[in-house]
């Protein structure tokens, strides 16, 4: 601790002593708002609602807004807000980061900084997860945004509904009562949502809307994905009625280190298959068998990358029998060889994807959820289809694209929660300008965090796992244990079943089962086996969920839930997040890592070393060591491997920053056309263009005349968006292109990034002029299609027939089926 630190105290003590007056005029005015009746909540809410239209600043009305929350949760809920949960609110009101400890409440918590926000009536969106999270958090939350008068809706991957008490969309509920009136419906269901609420979905408050309605809402819970994949959406749009979101006020990010920056690393795209896709990976599997490591191929596991040597290129080409494959192939197809030899050699199933339903799907190698959707890029994913065996996908085209970094940062106001952001406090500031404030517990922590036991290899780790598991069990004693990936979670899972251990297996496959399942994980005797994600953001309480009090009693005089971890991640704030599991809300609690000197954390970063000193001191497997020289040593493995990853994602921002300035000028560009286009005005635009591609308004006239006014218009905003999106469509795919060609020119002394830059600069204002002349050149080739019937005619641009290998009409220089001709 530095001298400035023990005399003033860090940044976030001093934070929050200034954040207890306001919690004291928030608990004043707490009085005020008791007696009021339940329905008079809502006429409450309304005259907030007004006063907030009247001031520009939020903050005059924290402790009414805040008070007004609390209250309602109080009735609805049955639960009443903690001052450190009244401080978290603040946090998220002003756009930091509150680091909550797990089991803290941090749900609960965004509800005050949400009604706060949308009392303006802007939307405000709460992102979470997973559908199962939102759609929970919608159901369990809604009650008190309802009562207070705010909507309240989510958006999940195949629907999106909105909260609405009334709505009896499953009355499949468990009572007694024979014919039920609504009213004894409606407190059934009530009871049912307020027992099981923090776990499970009560489908019965759920009405299915449109999108659109659904981000008309006041607040809007859904995943980043969804939320992402709807903006890019809207700027595909062919018309504003369209488009479903209606701007990026505030959000607030559950889980903001698993979303900001384990996720950060991987793009939304949305695509379609190329017609030209490649058809090498037969000739891979062929070569790839014969190549010997070392020797043709080195590999650098920090990096995680494979490079062909001299050696390898030189047999690879008395295999093709060619003698130079730099002309023979092109630069193209080495890149796609050594992609294959990667998947060949670094990607494991189980581990970093799994074969489900004859398809490769990829695994979050932080979260262990399954990413259903994404694929890797640059022919690495269809290298893994050829490796599994399973059907080879055409590579894809790119028709829009953007990072989760760029995503976020277009929200006026963005904040998030995390029980782990301290260790990645300086991303967080660097990329997204967010503070972490390290919020209080409600009660003191006094769970024990065992030392590391350190073995000499996986077998007798995974031996002394099952070993202590069977010890605790036989007592009754709730054990989690926590792996990093699905395959070793099965395989101890199988170790535990021969051992008699009755246990679950959880791997963030059915988040709504596994959400059931861990709530239960705190019982008396439960064994629970789980990757890192399976059922994150669902409490552990213990004794069951709802809580059973004597069962309860016994786990406590047991020492609570004991937490093992069976690897340490690469970063610490995973393995902080599973000790986190135990220990909430002032319970008792240990955790344990057990390690292997095999372990690939430990083995790429001097594992061997030490496994050579306990080999020479004729250790045997089963005795472990606990030396805080090896756990110091762990530790710092993962403060470098987190400053790597840091790098390689700041690295990945910068370039796509670059593209980012082209996305928000075309995505603008696009949005004023289809503006003009509702107003009546685009004609005027496409006119100017016309006169600059050298055409007169007469003979823009005389087009208007043979097509008709109305199809004329029709025309215009097809051809502008046409015209624009397959230009973009190439400018993406240039874009790639370039990135990877830049990386050379560091050899001749210049910057990639700064050549990336200009290159980029000038491919887009190629870009911004090509779209003016293809835009005239389809407009003024419109002409009525035949018609079979008296249906009225529609406009379509009928462009002279051109060859495949003829030179794209557009100017520029490529031949068509490289062009506009896919």
């Amino acid at each position: 601790m530095g001298i400035l630190t023990k005399l003033f105290g860090d940044a976030s003590s001093q934070y929050l002593k200034g954040t207890a007056r306001i919690v004291a005029d928030i608990t004043a005015l707490e009085s005020s708002v008791r007696d009021i009746p339940l329905d008079a909540l809502k006429q409450k809410g309304e005259e907030l609602r007004k006063k907030t239209k009247l001031e520009q600043s939020l903050e005059v009305f924290i402790p009414e807004a805040f008070a007004l929350v609390r209250e309602a949760a109080r009735r609805t809920l049955s639960q009443r807000h903690f001052d450190v949960q009244l401080i978290g609110g603040i946090v998220l009101h002003e756009g930091k980061i509150a680091e909550m400890k797990t089991g803290e409440g941090k749900t609960l918590t965004a509800t005050l900084a949400a009604y706060l926000n949308a009392l303006q009536g802007k939307g405000v969106h709460i992102v979470t997860v997973n559908d199962y999270l939102a759609k929970r958090d919608m159901v369990w939350m809604g009650q008190i945004f309802h009562a207070i008068g705010l909507s309240v809706a989510c958006i999940v991957h195949d629907a999106s509904y909105l909260y609405d008490p009334d709505y009896q969309g499953d009355t499949s509920l468990d009572t007694s009562l024979a014919k039920p009136s609504s009213i004894e419906l409606g407190l059934a269901k009530d009871s049912v949502r307020d027992t099981v609420g923090g776990f499970k979905v009560v489908e019965s408050f759920l009405r299915p809307v449109t999108r659109k309605e659904a981000y008309a809402a006041n607040i809007t819970y859904g995943t980043n994905n969804e939320f992402g994949f709807d903006y890019l959406r809207d700027n595909m749009a062919h018309d504003l009625s369209a488009k479903v979101q209606r701007g990026h006020n505030f959000a607030i990010v559950d889980e903001v280190d698993s979303i900001l920056i384990d996720e950060a690393r991987t793009p939304l795209i949305i695509s379609a298959p190329d017609t030209e896709s490649s058809k090498w990976y037969l000739e891979f599997a062929k070569i790839i068998p014969g190549l010997e490591p070392k020797s043709d191929f080195e590999v650098d596991e920090k990096l995680r990358a494979v490079t062909l040597t001299d050696q390898g290129v030189d047999k690879i080409e008395k295999v093709l029998g060619v003698k130079d494959i730099y002309q023979a192939k092109g630069m193209t197809y080495l890149h796609h060889l050594e992609q294959a030899l990667k998947a060949q050699i670094l990607f494991e199933r189980d581990k970093d994807y799994v074969v489900k339903d004859g398809q490769v799907i990829i695994v979050d190698e932080f979260t262990g959820r399954l990413l259903p959707g994404r694929r890797y890029s640059g022919g690495l994913h269809q290298a893994l289809e050829a490796k599994e065996r399973v059907n080879v996908q055409p590579e894809s085209l790119t028709l829009a694209s953007i990072t989760f970094q760029n995503y976020f940062r277009m929200y006026g106001k963005l904040a998030g929660m995390t029980g782990t952001a301290a260790t990645s406090a300086e991303e967080f500031s660097k990329v997204y300008n967010l503070d972490v404030v390290a919020i209080p517990t409600n009660k003191p922590m006094i769970r024990k965090d065992l030392p590391d036991r350190i073995y000499k290899n996986q077998a007798a780790k995974f031996e002394a796992v099952v070993k202590e598991v069977k010890e605790r069990y036989s007592k009754g004693q709730p054990v989690l244990i926590g792996t990093v990936s699905i395959q070793k979670n099965e395989s101890l899972g199988k170790l535990l079943e021969r051992s008699g251990i009755p246990h679950q297996v959880l791997n963030a496959k059915q988040h709504e089962r596994e959400g059931e399942i861990i709530a239960q994980a705190g019982r008396l005797g439960a064994v629970t086996v789980a990757t890192n994600m399976a059922g994150r953001g669902v409490d552990i309480v213990l004794g069951g969920n709802p809580q059973n009090s004597e069962e309860a009693l016994k786990v406590v005089e047991l020492g609570g839930l004991h937490v093992i971890g069976t690897e340490r991640h690469e970063a610490r704030r995973i393995d902080n997040q599973l000790r986190g599991r135990s220990g909430r809300q002032g319970d008792p609690g240990s955790s344990q890592f057990f390690v292997s000197l095999e372990d690939d954390l430990a083995r790429v970063f001097g594992g061997d070393r030490i496994k050579g000193l306990m080999e020479k001191f004729n250790m045997p497997n089963d005795q472990p060591i606990e030396s805080k020289m090896v756990s110091g040593a762990i530790e710092s493995a993962q403060a470098r491997i987190e400053g790597f990853n840091f790098d390689a994602r700041k690295h990945l921002l910068e370039y796509d920053d670059v593209l980012n300035k082209h996305r928000e000028v075309l995505y603008k560009k696009r949005n004023e056309f289809l503006e003009q286009a509702q107003q009546g005005t685009l004609r005027v635009q496409l006119l100017e263009m016309v006169k600059s591609a050298g055409h007169t308004e007469e003979d823009y006239r005389k087009k208007e005349q043979e097509v008709g006014e109305q199809n004329m218009r029709q025309a215009e905003r097809f051809v502008v968006l046409r015209a624009l999106d397959s230009l973009w469509i190439e400018h993406l795919e240039n874009m790639e292109y370039l990135r990877d060609s830049v990386r050379l020119r560091a050899y001749g002394q210049q910057d990639p990034l700064v050549e990336y830059k200009n290159e980029g600069h000038k491919m887009f204002r190629a870009l911004l002029d090509n779209m003016e002349a293809l835009a005239v050149k389809y407009i003024m080739s419109v002409a009525l299609a035949p018609t079979q019937s008296a249906a009225p005619q529609s406009a379509t641009p009928a462009a002279p027939r051109v060859g495949r290998n003829d030179p794209c009409p557009c100017g520029s220089g490529k031949k068509y089926k490289k062009c506009h001709g896919k």
